[in-house]
């Protein structure tokens, strides 16, 4: 197998912005996401690194802007591909997939923000490839929302997008798991739809 990690949209509209992530707490988030970009730099795992930008007249990721640019840890450390999206999944009009089959990528690590917006459309869309994913718990996040179909707080929205994750699209693991995989280059458990269903069965 040939992992790479994906760091989607670490920006700074997530810490000193208008989306201040939640759950996980968004330093402990940052600092799981930095020690795997660490563990990868160290075991040659490439590294791309994205960021969301919006029109400069955006309330959010507007081009150009403070907010936009990436978290300033993130931006300084080494990385091998580098691009922008305008949409929430990372393969959407952008080289993504082009860039992983020519280094021979099969599995793709997801770290980031936020959690089931830009993490769960890249996740999906990689699954769709063929690509074997791989969804870090600790190194994503996300923020409370409410609109016309109800309310969610950040914890249950986190935590619900890892279930379906898990069930289906992307192997979920903390980053002390992933560190273990990547260093001996070993596969994490994979999705498992039967498993993950055993519950309903129980109860019908």
């Amino acid at each position: 197998m040939k992992r790479a990690l994906i760091v989607i949209d670490v920006q700074n509209e997530y810490f000193t912005g208008n989306l201040p992530i939640a759950h996980p707490p968004r330093e402990e988030s940052l600092a799981n996401i930095l020690t795997a970009m660490d563990t990868a730099h160290e075991h040659g795992i490439p590294v791309i690194v994205v960021k969301h930008t919006a029109p400069a007249e955006s309330p959010l990721f507007a081009a150009g802007s403070r907010s936009w640019e990436l978290h300033e840890e993130v931006g300084h450390r080494p990385y091998n591909h580098l691009l922008e999206k305008s949409l929430a999944s990372a393969f959407a009009r952008t080289d993504l997939a082009e860039w992983l089959a020519s280094q021979e990528v099969d599995t793709l690590t997801i770290v980031g923000y936020m959690t089931q917006n830009c993490d769960e459309s890249t996740a999906r869309d990689a699954a769709h490839l063929g690509l074997t994913v791989e969804f870090l718990s600790d190194a994503t996040g996300t923020v409370a929302m409410s609109n016309r179909a109800g309310t969610v707080t950040a914890e249950e929205l986190h935590n619900h997008v890892l279930v379906v994750m898990d069930s289906n699209f992307a192997s979920v693991a903390t980053t002390s798991e992933w560190t273990i995989a990547a260093e001996t280059g070993g596969p994490l458990p994979r999705p498992n739809i039967w498993a993950s269903t055993e519950i309903a069965r129980a109860h019908r």
